[in-house]
């Protein structure tokens, strides 16, 4: 038996597609008498117009693609769920592309984001959300900015705490330059003066936004910044187990706090510090970056800084929600963070300036 589809209905009712559209879609007024004979048919059979029918008559699939880096880093489906709840109640489902970066092969997963892209286009998705990836490079190749802005010329592209050169995006970004001077400033005032910095990519605009925070809040506070003390080389529980082995293992002086550039970095500098006898605050501060749910659920707790992830997603939702409806809405979304303190932690204990200054004075 044949499908019926909205052609059927709207030459049944001998009215246009477009009139069958707006009954089902109730975007428009339509005469009564009309409505009702339109109603009728579809009771009459039992017509459910499928997606493909949909795309035809409002020249939108309801569909949006999202490409990020990494599902296996909670940070990203956090900005995910919010992201979720906005398509849903406009509308939308999405296609999840996940160019998989924990393989450590960037080669690699540029080449899946070019893949993606050129994929997405094919689904015909109404519009694309990228977050991470060549987005987060300080210095994204002309080559690789191109591809996205060819894109954007024919689908709307949102950016979620990235950008690329040479051409205008429409960008939601919470200000991580904030973010690093909320952390270190939350530091000095418990009066920690020796603080390092550890974790993230130095090619990365994220961690150079956060480092340059940092740095800012240092030098406004006329305190140090020991080069030996900003270690960077990843995002992760390991890389940051590393990063504390290293400040630990140097003879002489060692901080007494410490902002790593993400939570997950944050929770290895804590393992180690524990592993090497160090009580987390009472010996050492430590603060992360993102407040993704592991934080609240470590021991101790960590104090963070929170990038606003499910508000992150909403908000680039509705921005692409009013892009693809053609409204007009503002290029640039700028959201602030917030520093979330909890047991990681504490004032500068007597002892511990009393340990600082002898091993200053041991090196």
């Amino acid at each position: 038996m044949k499908s019926v589809t909205v052609y059927d209905i709207a030459r049944e009712a001998n009215v246009s597609v477009a009139t069958v559209s707006r009954v089902l879609n109730n975007t428009a007024p339509v005469k009564a008498s009309t409505r009702e004979r339109i109603l009728g048919l579809i009771q009459k059979h039992q017509f459910q117009p499928n997606a493909l029918a949909r795309s035809l008559i409002k020249k939108e699939t309801g569909m949006i693609g999202i490409i990020l880096p990494d599902i296996t880093n909670p940070f990203f489906p956090e900005v995910l769920a919010g992201l979720e709840q906005e398509a849903r109640n406009n509308g939308y489902t999405f296609f999840l592309c996940d160019t998989g970066s924990s393989n450590q092969d960037i080669k690699a997963q540029y080449q899946r984001e070019s893949q993606y892209l050129n994929i997405l286009m094919e689904k015909q998705v109404d519009g694309i959300i990228m977050i991470g990836g060549r987005i987060d490079l300080a210095r994204c190749s002309k080559e690789m900015a191109k591809e996205v802005a060819e894109v954007n010329k024919r689908l709307p592209v949102v950016l979620i705490n990235g950008n690329l050169p040479g051409a205008k995006f429409h960008r939601v970004i919470i200000d991580e330059v904030a973010g690093g001077v909320l952390a270190t400033e939350h530091l000095i005032g418990l009066g920690h003066k020796d603080i390092a910095f550890v974790g993230g990519y130095k090619q990365m605009s994220n961690t150079v936004q956060r480092l340059e925070g940092y740095t800012k809040a240092m030098q406004q506070a006329g305190l140090p910044i020991r080069e030996d003390w900003i270690i960077t080389g990843g995002f992760t529980v390991e890389a940051g187990k590393v990063f504390m082995n290293e400040l630990l293992s140097t003879e002489g002086a060692r901080p007494t706090a410490i902002v790593c550039a993400n939570d997950l970095s944050a929770i290895g500098a804590i393992k180690s510090a524990v592993k090497h006898g160090l009580r987390v605050p009472e010996d050492m501060s430590i603060i992360g970056f993102d407040d993704i749910p592991l934080a609240a659920n470590v021991i101790p707790e960590l104090t963070t800084i929170s990038l606003k992830c499910l508000e992150l997603g909403r908000t680039a939702a509705h921005i692409l929600h009013q892009l693809i409806g053609k409204n007009s809405i503002d290029t640039l979304t700028v959201l602030q963070p917030e520093l979330v303190v909890r047991e990681s932690t504490a004032p500068l204990s007597v002892n511990v300036i009393k340990m600082a200054d002898y091993l200053s004075s041991q090196g």
